[in-house]
């Protein structure tokens, strides 16, 4: 006996929503798909060396320096995390797997807040609209996360 799980995104549903509105998911699933997906083959580019490091217009303070540089130190951490930001953008353009890519890149988003709400606050607005639209998805496939936040399940037999 085999169980399938089925959801439906508002992207699926087009019965109750019209106009502009049954089209917002699809925006921000593409505004965030494109924002990751840049800042991890950015970041991919700059660990393999191709693009030098850019230079801040004002130098990091010192908390922010010393995480940057034990992140880069770590030899394994940076590309680890734009790794994971560029096949979080290709799987949400691509709109594969989206649920999947949002429980995957909300690790990463709280602690790029984390970061600029405690080290570098002039550079927190990309990471509060990336949260943002990360919010509204979520609740958009919120179907998709019902089975997951159950209070108690059983394991599947097969």
């Amino acid at each position: 006996m085999t169980t399938h799980a089925t959801f439906q995104s508002h992207e699926a549903t087009t019965d109750k929503t019209t106009g502009f509105a049954r089209h917002l998911p699809t925006a921000a699933r593409i505004v965030m798909g494109l924002g990751f997906f840049a800042s991890g083959v950015f970041g991919i580019l700059l660990a393999l060396g191709v693009v030098p490091f850019p230079q801040p217009p004002t130098p990091p303070s010192e908390g922010a320096a010393a995480m940057l540089g034990g992140i880069m130190k770590s030899g394994y951490f940076f590309p680890l995390i734009k790794i994971t930001e560029a096949v979080v953008g290709v799987l949400l353009l691509s709109n594969r797997f989206v649920p999947l890519a949002l429980a995957i890149i909300a690790p990463v988003l709280v602690n790029i807040l984390a970061f600029h709400a405690f080290l570098d606050p002039a550079g927190i607005v990309p990471g509060l609209v990336l949260f943002a639209l990360e919010l509204y998805l979520a609740w958009s496939y919120r179907a998709a996360y019902r089975p997951m936040l159950a209070p108690r399940v059983s394991p599947g037999v097969r």
